[in-house]
C-alpha cells in the first residue's frame, strides 16, 4: 500500500467510528475500503483522489451497517453505549489525529443516534471533517441542495442537545482525579461534593454480565452506588487505571491479572461530574486486550 494512501487510515477510522460507535466495526469497514481500493487499481480503474474514493466507501458501508444496527439496538438488553476508545495513547492511536475531541465523547456519539444514517454522514463529513457539500453529495448520492438541508436539520438537532464540558482540560482532569480517588476510597462525602444535582449513571452490560438496566439519577443514589462499588474492588484484587476515554476523563478497571473488567467515562462541566458511563459488556472491551470473566470473579468471591 502506498504511504500516501496508508496515511489516510486515521481519518477514515475517525469517520467510521463516529458513524458506528464501534471500534471493531470501524476497523473492519476501513480495512474493507483499502481492499476495495487495491482491487479497483488492480482492475485498471483510475482513482483520481484516493481520499475521496476511500471516504466514499467507508461512509457508504457505515450507512448500511448503521441501518441494520439500529434494528439490533432496539432489542438490546439494557442501555446501549458506544464501544470505549482510549484516546491518550499518543500519535499511534487511530483517534490521535481527530479534529475535534469533543465529537468523540460518548455523550456526543449518543446524540448522533437521534439522526438518520444519512443525516449523520452528511453532518459528520461537512461539519466535523470539513468536506465540501459537493464532495458530500457524491458520497451519499444526494444533490448539494439536499445535503445542505440535511446538514442544517442535523445541526439543529445536535445543537439542541450538545453536551457541555469543562472549559479547560486542566480543570477537568484535576476534578476527575479527585472523583476517581473518592470512588477508589469508597468516600461517599467526597463523591457527593463532586456530583452535579442532576448526575446520571449509565451502564452497558449487554445482557452478558451484571449491570444497571436503567439509568441511576440523583446525588444520593449515585454517590452511594459509586462509593459501594469502590469498596468492592479490593476484595476482587481489582485496580483503577486512570485513562482518557473518548476524549474525556475515564478509567479502565482491571482484575489482579491485568485483564479488563470494565471502562468508565465521565462528563465534567461547571466543576461537577454530570454523567458517568460504564461499559462492562465483554464484547465491547475485547479491542482493549484480554477481558476478565466477571461471572468467574463473582463465583470466586462467593466461595
Amino acid at each position: 500500500m502506498r504511504s500516501d494512501v496508508a496515511e489516510l487510515r486515521p481519518l477514515l477510522f475517525s469517520i467510521a467510528y463516529r458513524m458506528l460507535g464501534s471500534v471493531s466495526e470501524a476497523e473492519d469497514v476501513v480495512q474493507d475500503a483499502f481492499l476495495r481500493h487495491e482491487l479497483a487499481l488492480a482492475d485498471g480503474v483510475e482513482v483520481a483522489s484516493p481520499k475521496a474514493y476511500l471516504s466514499a466507501v467507508v461512509t457508504r458501508r457505515a450507512i448500511d451497517q448503521l441501518r441494520s444496527a439500529r434494528v439490533r439496538r432496539e432489542s438490546y438488553s439494557g442501555q446501549w453505549l458506544p464501544e470505549p476508545l482510549l484516546t491518550d495513547e499518543g500519535a499511534g492511536d487511530p483517534a490521535a489525529q481527530a479534529e475535534q475531541v469533543d465529537t468523540l465523547s460518548m455523550a456526543f456519539l449518543l446524540l448522533l443516534e437521534r439522526l438518520s444514517p444519512v443525516e449523520r454522514a452528511v453532518f459528520l463529513l461537512h461539519d466535523v471533517f470539513g468536506y465540501g457539500y459537493g464532495e458530500v453529495a457524491e458520497v451519499v448520492g444526494k444533490t448539494e441542495a439536499n445535503c445542505r438541508q440535511l446538514a442544517s436539520r442535523a445541526r439543529r438537532r445536535v445543537e439542541e442537545g450538545r453536551p457541555r464540558f469543562e472549559a479547560t482540560r486542566e480543570a477537568r482532569d484535576a476534578l476527575a482525579r479527585r472523583f476517581f480517588a473518592a470512588v477508589a476510597d469508597g468516600d461517599l462525602d467526597g463523591l457527593v461534593a463532586l456530583l452535579a444535582d442532576d448526575v446520571v449513571v449509565y451502564g452497558d452490560g449487554g445482557g452478558k454480565v451484571p449491570q444497571w438496566s436503567t439509568p441511576i439519577t440523583g446525588v444520593d443514589r449515585v454517590g452511594r452506588l459509586l462509593a459501594g462499588l469502590g469498596r468492592k474492588l479490593p476484595p476482587y484484587g481489582a485496580r483503577i487505571e486512570v485513562r482518557e476515554v473518548n476524549g474525556q476523563p475515564g478509567v479502565v478497571v482491571r482484575d489482579r491479572d491485568g485483564r479488563v473488567i470494565n471502562v468508565f467515562a465521565v462528563d465534567v462541566a461547571g466543576g461537577r461530574v454530570h454523567a458517568v458511563r460504564s461499559v462492562i459488556n465483554p464484547d465491547k472491551l475485547r479491542h482493549l486486550g484480554e477481558v476478565a470473566d466477571v461471572w468467574a470473579l463473582l463465583r470466586e468471591r462467593e466461595r
